[in-house]
C-alpha cells in the first residue's frame, strides 16, 4: 500500500520529472519550472505567507502553502470540490488554474496521489515535445 505523502515528497517528485529545475518566480518564491533555463514555466511554487490566504479558524496567515498548477478549470474544480482532498483555492487565485495545499496536510493523501497531481501540473506546463517523449501520445 502506498504511504501517506510528506512535505519532502514535493521536491523529490518535482526533481524526478524530466527537465525540471528549482528556481524562483514572483520575486524570490521557490518555484519548480520546466524546462530548465530561461524559458522554464512554473508548475509548482512555495507561497510566502500573505494576507490573501488565512486560516478561517485562527485568522493567521498560512505559512506552509504550495501552489500547484492544474490542466484547467475542470481539474481545479475536481480537486477543490472533493471533500476528502486537502486542496483548496482562495479568491486571489480565482482566475488561475491552480490549487493550494498546506504542507502540513499532505498526509491526507498518498504519495502516489500527490505525484499524480504534480505530474499533471508538470505535463500542463512542459513543452508538448517533452510531454510526448515522456508520457507518449496518450
Amino acid at each position: 500500500m502506498d504511504r501517506p505523502a510528506r512535505p519532502e515528497d514535493v521536491d523529490e517528485i518535482c526533481a524526478a520529472l524530466p527537465e525540471t529545475e528549482l528556481g524562483t518566480s514572483w520575486g524570490d518564491l521557490p518555484t519548480w519550472k520546466v524546462p530548465r533555463g530561461p524559458k522554464g514555466r512554473g508548475f509548482l511554487l512555495y507561497r510566502a505567507p500573505h494576507s490573501t490566504a488565512v486560516d478561517p479558524d485562527t485568522g493567521e496567515m498560512y505559512d506552509d502553502l504550495v501552489v500547484i498548477w492544474t490542466s484547467g478549470p475542470a481539474e481545479k474544480a475536481a480537486l477543490v470540490e472533493d471533500a476528502s482532498s486537502p486542496f483548496f483555492t482562495i479568491d486571489h487565485f480565482r482566475n488561475h488554474d491552480a490549487v493550494l495545499v498546506q504542507l502540513s496536510r499532505l498526509g491526507e493523501m498518498t504519495r502516489e496521489e500527490l505525484a499524480e497531481v504534480i505530474t499533471d501540473a508538470w505535463a500542463h506546463r512542459a513543452p508538448r515535445r517533452l510531454v510526448r517523449e515522456v508520457l507518449g501520445d496518450g
